[in-house]
């Protein structure tokens, strides 16, 4: 097991980023929606502007940065469980280590609507904070 692994992310730099990657922004984990790169000019090095949205709370952030510069990239850590209970929380057991997370409700209407105690879930585990990306009905 890497450092990298039990950490919550990861150095990288910002030139190396394409859109759809994630990156911290302001200490919260983020898509890349938009990027776009300038050429170096006669005195400075390549400049890089990233958009990207919010993971967990979807609200848009921006970043504009040398392309040699180092960014922080989230580690996303992919896990299975099965809905033990549903309240204002959602508590799930961890398929492989068996420990129950609390995961708050997902917004999404269609992941809310599929949601039943003992229905297997995908979540995510991304700088200590989890969320519920897909639910498998039935087991």
């Amino acid at each position: 097991m890497s450092l990298y692994t039990r950490s919550m992310s990861k150095p990288a730099e910002l030139g190396s980023l394409k859109v759809g990657h994630n990156i911290v922004i302001d200490g919260e984990p983020c898509r890349i929606v938009e990027l776009e790169k300038s050429k170096p000019g006669k005195h400075g090095s390549a400049k890089v502007r990233v958009v990207a949205i919010g993971i967990f709370d979807n609200v848009k952030r921006t970043l504009v940065g040398p392309a040699d510069s180092k960014v922080e990239v989230p580690i996303i850590e992919k896990r299975n469980g099965q809905v033990v209970s549903i309240g204002d929380m959602v508590s799930v057991m961890d398929n492989e280590t068996y420990e129950i997370v609390e995961i708050p409700m997902p917004q999404d209407e269609k992941l809310r609507e599929k949601l039943e105690p003992g229905a297997n879930v995908e979540y995510w585990r991304i700088m200590g904070r989890c969320m519920i990306v897909n639910v498998r009905t039935g087991s």
